[in-house]
């Protein structure tokens, strides 16, 4: 099945769309994260950067999530993919040398939360269409394996990038660092362009946004197992998620660098790439929904563990595995989400998937610097993992039906 899928020509520029352009953003991530904290060393400083981020997502995946439904997805991913592209030359226009000596140095960090700022809004466009363009490249049959593939090929470009950019940001700068990454993003709009347009759906602007979205939120909210499903990931990466606080975790904790950096980043990933190829070999799970439960569980212990980690081997075989945990609860989710959703409305639960999940890694990331602003570094990542644990548990009593389903 693998083999067949990536057979089909337009699939293959999918995935390379979203292979080049993780490792764009994630490249970016880093780089952003590291200069701003280099500048500030304020660790709220680092969770403005998911507010900067999930403030404009959040305002407008609903709009774009019925943009999708009704207006070619092709041309929203193009739109989204240059606004990145703008939002890239822009940090790299900011950081040069010669031009960020005309500049305070508070004057460039309010600069890169507003080229933040306007990846968030593309992001938030490109997220919910994406989502609904795949279904119009694949058959239905063949959505679950394609949306593993679709998972799998993300984290393995959220090793690559990470793991490359510490060592760009520290042997090359950050401004061939943002060449390059302006180059990927450029190449993942060159790939979108070599899929064809397809038919717009059969919903009409006409019919008014409004009563679109009302529709589509009240498919999710009466659907249990989304509903369910969504939360427990979002709350879990609201409370859970440490990778805000990286930079601090290597500067003054782990002390290994822009460098040490990278491979912090990249570990998570390295685990959820792994755990993905073996998911997408091996056949279905019998007990999705169980699973998933117990997969954000195991999230949460590596959270406890990683915040009272001082060794640096140590933390990245937490964070390894935090990402083999996370894998098999994104794998679940997107399966969930891909089957229990109409056509038709693949836009609309697409945006509240990025209102609940998305805009949740950002805003945690906020959550994050606040929470070590008030409690220090590493108590806040131990309480972030006690709350997860605390979100399963209630979880688990709960949400019966989530529990029982079976794709």
């Amino acid at each position: 099945m693998v083999l067949a899928l990536l057979k089909e020509k337009e699939y293959r520029f999918f995935i390379s769309t979203r292979f080049l352009l993780t490792v764009a953003l994630q490249i970016q991530a880093v780089a952003i994260g590291w200069e701003i904290y280099s500048i500030t060393h304020d660790v709220l400083s680092l969770g403005l950067i998911g507010l900067a981020e999930a403030i404009p997502a959040l305002t407008v995946a609903l709009f774009a999530g019925h943009a999708a439904d009704v207006y070619n997805r092709r041309n929203i991913l193009l739109f989204a993919l240059g606004t990145m592209f703008l939002g890239a030359l822009g940090v790299l226009y900011i950081t040069h040398p010669t031009i960020r000596n005309m500049y305070s140095q508070t004057s460039i960090v309010n600069f890169l939360y507003f080229f933040i700022f306007l990846s968030g809004v593309a992001r938030g466009f490109y997220s919910p269409t994406a989502f609904a363009f795949l279904s119009q490249i694949i058959d239905r049959s063949k959505l679950p394996q394609a949306s593993t593939i679709n998972s799998s090929v993300w984290q393995i470009a959220a090793v690559a990038g990470p793991a490359s950019a510490g060592f760009l940001y520290a042997d090359a700068g950050i401004s061939i660092t943002f060449i390059i990454v302006s180059a990927l993003i450029g190449l993942s709009f060159i790939s979108i362009l070599r899929i064809q347009s397809k038919p717009v759906s059969d919903l009409k602007p006409s019919e008014g946004m409004i009563k679109s979205l009302k529709a589509g939120l009240s498919y999710v909210y009466n659907n249990k197992v989304i509903l369910s499903a969504l939360s427990l990931d979002m709350f879990s990466v609201l409370f859970g998620g440490a990778v805000a606080l990286l930079p601090v975790f290597a500067d003054e904790i782990l002390h290994v660098g822009p460098q040490g950096l990278g491979f912090l980043r990249a570990a998570p990933s390295l685990g959820s790439a792994l755990t993905m190829i073996v998911i997408a070999i091996l056949p279905q799970m019998n007990k999705p929904g169980s699973t998933l439960i117990r997969a954000v569980g195991g999230f949460g212990i590596c959270m406890l563990l990683f915040g009272i980690s001082t060794n640096f081997y140590l933390s990245l075989v937490i964070l390894f595995l935090s990402g083999v945990f996370d894998s098999v609860s994104v794998v679940v989710r997107g399966n969930i989400l891909q089957l229990e959703t109409p056509d038709d409305m693949r836009g609309r639960v697409s945006a509240a998937n990025t209102i609940f999940i998305g805009s949740s890694n950002e805003i945690g990331a906020f959550e994050s610097g606040l929470a070590a602003k008030l409690l220090g570094t590493v108590s806040s990542v131990i309480f972030g993992g006690c709350m997860t644990m605390g979100i399963v548990a209630y979880t688990q009593i709960k949400a019966k039906k989530l529990k029982e389903y079976k794709f």
